[in-house]
C-alpha cells in the first residue's frame, strides 16, 4: 500500500468543480489583485480566529516580519523565540535588524515558559532594555501556554507575536490561536491545515492601527494608487488564492474533526508500542509527531513499505552553520531533532491507510518495544 505524507491532488479533485468555477470567474472578470475575494477571505479568517482584522499577505513569513516592523522593532532590539521551529520564526527577527534570543522547548515541543522568564532575568540590565517582544510558536496544531506568557509579557512590557502558522483553529481556554497576542501570523502553504495552491499568509489583530499599517506595508505603502504614505513591500495575496481559500474554509471544521479522528486512531493503535512516545491528545493536528527509538531506521523501514514520513529538522535550527546561533544551549531541542518523526496526516486519509501505517510501525518494533504484541 502507498500512503503519501500529503495528497494535494486528491483534495483538489474532491473540490474540483467549486475551485475550477471560482478560478474561471476570476480570470474572465480580470479581478486578479486585492479584489473582492481577498476582502471576503480577510473577513472569513478574522471571524474564524475571533479578531477584528485579518490582513492577507503572500506568506506566513511576511506576517511575522510585518508584525515586528509594525511594532517598531528594529536594529539593536532583541526578540525571544525558540529554535524548534521552521527557520522563518527566527529569520523574521533577523531581517528587522533585531537579534533573536532563543529559549528551549518542553517535551511537548512548545516554548518552555519557565525558561522564557529566566532568559529575561538573566540578561544584563542594558540588554533587558533592548528586549521588545516574544514570538511563541504554536507547533503541530497545539498552542503554547498563553496565559502564562501573557503574564510574563505584561510584567516585562513585551509585545507578543503569535506564530500560529501550524495552529489555525486551535483553542486554549476558549480563545483561538492568533487572537491573544498583539498579532497572530498564519501560513497557507499547501501542506497547512488550510492551504492554497502556492504561497499565502495572513496577519490577524484586534488593533486598528496595526491592521492599517500592515495593509500599507503589503502594497508598497500605497493608501490609494496615487497616495503613498511610506515605503513598503510587495506582499499581496492574489485573488485566485483567496478564492481557493474561501472555498476550502467552508470545509475547515470538518477537516479538523477528521484530523482529530485520525490522531485518535494512531494513538489507540500505537499506545502499546514502547518504542514510540505519542503526542498529547489535544490540538488540531497540523502534524502527528511521535518520538521514536531508532528514528532514522524507522523512516527507512516505512519508506520501503510505502509509507511516506517527514523528519523536518534533523539538524537543530540553531546548529545550522550559516545562522551563527550555535552559542545557544538548548538540550531538549537538540535531542528532539534526533527523535521526532511525523506520520501522514491529512483529512483524506482512509481508515485502511491509517491502519496500515499503524501496522507497519508496530512491525518495525518487535517485542518488547510493542508490549509483547506483534
Amino acid at each position: 500500500m502507498k500512503v503519501p505524507f500529503v495528497n494535494y491532488s486528491l483534495q483538489y479533485n474532491n473540490l474540483k468543480e467549486e475551485i475550477d468555477s471560482a478560478i474561471r470567474r476570476i480570470l474572465e472578470s480580470g479581478d486578479l489583485i486585492l479584489r473582492q475575494d481577498v476582502e471576503d477571505f480577510e473577513k472569513n479568517l478574522a471571524d474564524s480566529v475571533g479578531v477584528k482584522h485579518a490582513v492577507a499577505l503572500n506568506s506566513g513569513t511576511d506576517a511575522l516580519f510585518f508584525s515586528l516592523k509594525v511594532l517598531g522593532i528594529g536594529q539593536g532590539d532583541e526578540v525571544i523565540t525558540v529554535s524548534h521551529t521552521f527557520v522563518a520564526s527566527i529569520s523574521a527577527i533577523v531581517q528587522t535588524g533585531a537579534a533573536p534570543v532563543l529559549v528551549d522547548v518542553g517535551e511537548d515541543y512548545l516554548m518552555n515558559m519557565d525558561l522564557v522568564e529566566k532568559a529575561i532575568t538573566d540578561l544584563p540590565a542594558g540588554r533587558q532594555e533592548k528586549l521588545k517582544a516574544i514570538i511563541p510558536v504554536h507547533l503541530n496544531g497545539r498552542m503554547c501556554n498563553m496565559e502564562r506568557l501573557t503574564e510574563i509579557a505584561k510584567k516585562y512590557n513585551l509585545a507578543i507575536v503569535e506564530d500560529s502558522t501550524q495552529a489555525l483553529g486551535a483553542e486554549l481556554n476558549g480563545r483561538r490561536a492568533g487572537s491573544i497576542g498583539h498579532t497572530g501570523c498564519f501560513s497557507f502553504y499547501p501542506a497547512k491545515i488550510l492551504g492554497c495552491f502556492g504561497d499565502g499568509g495572513a496577519l490577524t489583530t484586534n488593533n486598528n492601527d496595526i491592521a492599517r499599517k500592515a495593509k500599507l506595508f503589503r502594497d508598497h505603502g500605497q493608501l490609494t494608487k496615487t497616495s503613498i504614505e511610506c515605503f513598503g513591500w510587495n506582499s499581496r495575496l492574489d485573488n485566485i488564492q483567496a478564492a481557493v481559500l474561501n472555498i476550502k474554509m467552508k470545509y475547515l471544521p470538518e477537516w479538523i474533526k477528521r484530523r482529530k479522528e485520525i490522531a485518535k486512531e494512531y494513538s489507540r493503535g500505537l499506545e502499546s508500542v514502547s518504542g514510540v512516545r505519542l503526542p498529547a491528545a489535544e490540538g488540531v493536528f497540523q502534524n502527528y509527531v511521535i518520538k521514536a527509538e531508532k528514528r532514522d531506521e524507522l523512516l527507512e523501514f516505512l519508506k520501503d513499505r510505502g509509507v511516506e514520513t517527514l523528519i523536518k529538522d534533523p539538524v537543530p535550527t540553531h546548529w545550522q552553520k550559516g545562522l551563527n546561533l550555535s552559542h545557544f544551549n538548548l538540550p531538549v531541542s537538540e535531542r528532539l531533532a534526533k527523535e521526532v518523526i511525523s506520520l501522514p496526516m491529512y483529512p483524506e486519509l482512509t481508515q485502511e491507510q491509517v491502519q496500515y501505517v499503524i501496522s507497519q510501525v508496530k512491525e518495525f518494533y518487535p517485542p518488547p518495544f510493542n508490549g509483547g504484541k506483534k
